[in-house]
């Protein structure tokens, strides 16, 4: 009896000792196909075998197979300014993002450095399309440390332009190089089979086009975004804003009043001060801005700042209501700019306020209209012109 006990004890500890194995091994197997950075993600190796499966099976069943290639734009400089770990820590968040824009029957993999591939099953590219402009919009609210924003180039194709996994993927990259060469920022298809690009040409030209529509529209309104411009750039560059985030801000700063376009004459040339409907019209036009600059690619987070823009400090703006840190920095920049501007201009029906006490209303609402660390910027900006003989803007 006590050598059946002991043969049972043994044949337990047998079947415990393989049942940690097993486990052991499905550990390691679920970390061989796991990428080390963004554990949510496929491996490249693992994404690679499923890919070919999927693409024969999409084939076959002549289904619908998009791949989209996502490279971020400007890496190199995220581990210049924050080290090889703010860089890791980028590259986790924007993978989680894509977790989070993929379905379980889409594959998604990190291919090596700062691109990711995915696989989205059962989708046209223009389905494509707009989950990867979702997934564009999503990034530009990523927050690592000292970087605010992250921007892609993202290349589609689906089964359409190609029959074999290489070929598929060749017109993915096609389509990135192409959104990098437009400079980053959208997402993009391969040359036409034409030989037309599919991809929207630089904004330059289109900025230009839109800053002149809103002066036709309202010349003091265009003129006055203007002259917000280099006051909005030097601010941000004494916060120790990056050169590329400075351009933003600038371009934000011409057109965050873009969407007057939309807001009716008899409001928007009324002589007077506006009644509360008025104002409730008026209102809108941030998210009316947002909504022309979302239709030019490579311009979403020029788009987010101009939306913000009207919002305060202590969470009183519109149009969402967010506060403090919420607000991109670009967006509380250009509100304390543009209210130093407004104060200082002639108005139809009110004067000018002069420097000293427009300079002394953007103290009095530091901490709640405005961010207190950016009005102090723009107050020594504005005494360093005065001092050197300058207007203030």
């Amino acid at each position: 009896m006590r050598a059946l006990r002991a043969r049972g004890d043994l044949e337990a500890e047998l079947a415990a000792a393989r049942g940690r194995i097993t486990a052991l091994e499905a550990e390691l197997a679920q970390r061989d196909s796991r990428d080390p950075l963004a554990g949510s993600l496929l491996t490249l190796r693992a994404f690679r075998a499923q890919l070919e499966l999927d693409v024969r099976r999409a084939q076959r069943y002549r289904r619908p197979l998009s791949i989209a290639l996502l490279d971020i734009d400007g890496f190199k400089a995220v581990n210049a300014d924050g080290g090889y770990a703010a860089g890791d820590e980028v590259l986790a968040e924007v993978g989680a993002a894509i977790e989070r824009h993929t379905r379980a029957h889409d594959l998604a993999c990190r291919t090596g450095g700062d691109e990711f591939a995915l696989l989205l099953a059962e989708t046209a590219s223009g389905e494509a399309w707009g989950a990867m402009g979702r997934l564009l919009r999503e990034l530009e609210d990523v927050q690592v440390g000292a970087v605010r924003g992250v921007s892609a180039s993202i290349g589609v194709a689906d089964l359409s332009v190609a029959v074999t996994t290489e070929g598929l993927l060749a017109a993915a990259r096609e389509g990135l190089e192409a959104a990098r060469v437009a400079g980053g920022g959208r997402v993009a298809e391969c040359p036409g089979i034409d030989g037309t690009d599919l991809v929207t040409p630089g904004q330059t030209d289109v900025v230009s086009a839109l800053v002149s529509a809103l002066q036709e529209r309202d010349r003091y309104t265009g003129d006055h975004s203007e002259s917000v411009v280099d006051v909005a750039g030097r601010v941000a560059e004494s916060l120790a804003v990056g050169p590329a985030e400075v351009e933003r801000i600038r371009t934000a700063a011409l057109l965050h009043d873009i969407g007057k376009v939309g807001v009716p004459d008899e409001i928007l040339h009324k002589p007077g001060p506006l009644n509360d409907q008025e104002w409730e019209v008026m209102r809108e036009h941030p998210a009316i801005g947002e909504r022309i600059l979302r239709a030019i690619p490579g311009m979403g987070q020029v788009a987010k700042i101009v939306r913000h823009e009207h919002e305060r400090w202590d969470g009183s703006g519109y149009p969402d209501g967010i506060s403090g840190e919420q607000i991109p920095l670009g967006s509380r920049i250009i509100l304390a700019c543009d209210a130093y501007h407004a104060m200082t201009s002639n108005r139809p029906y009110r004067d000018a306020m002069s420097h000293t006490d427009a300079v002394a209303e953007l103290s009095r609402h530091a901490g709640s209209q405005f961010d207190p660390e950016v009005g102090q910027a723009l107050v020594g900006y504005l005494y360093g012109r005065r001092q050197s003989g300058l207007a203030a803007i």
